[in-house]
């Protein structure tokens, strides 16, 4: 018997998820032309800050809207950090222009999707608070 683990996954994930499962995949690519040196500094930086942001996004899109405003605060945190140190790549030139304005866009539409998402959770529990007073 095949379990569901096992069979050709259908994302139940929000949007924003795959948006940056995807991200991740695209900086796998460019991590692996970096020199050895930076790969294990500012190239694992890059690379856990990624991570970190795929499982608070995971964790948001199953947690109630309180933890989830939060979760999704720790996001964008993450996020600003993530460009700062794409950025700092390419500034040390250890990134070509061309995959930092794919990867630099990629981050952009990431924060953009986050932030909307938690507006839009903000709205609705102050909307909802209002309705009960």
């Amino acid at each position: 018997m095949i379990n569901n683990f096992q069979r050709n996954p259908q994302s139940n994930f929000p949007p924003v998820v795959e948006h940056a499962k995807n991200a991740y995949k695209c900086w796998i690519l460019i991590e692996r032309n970096l020199p050895k040196c930076e790969r294990y500094g500012l190239g694992q930086k890059v690379d856990f800050l990624f991570t970190d942001l795929l499982d608070i996004l995971q964790k948001a899109a199953f947690s109630p809207i309180e933890t989830k405003i939060s979760l999704l605060g720790q996001s964008l945190s993450i996020i600003d950090s993530l460009r700062f140190f794409v950025q700092l790549c390419w500034e040390l030139k250890l990134i070509p222009p061309k995959q930092f304005t794919l990867i630099g866009q990629e981050i952009e539409d990431i924060g953009k999707m986050v932030g909307g998402w938690r507006r839009g959770l903000i709205t609705k529990t102050s909307a909802e608070a209002k309705e009960k007073k």
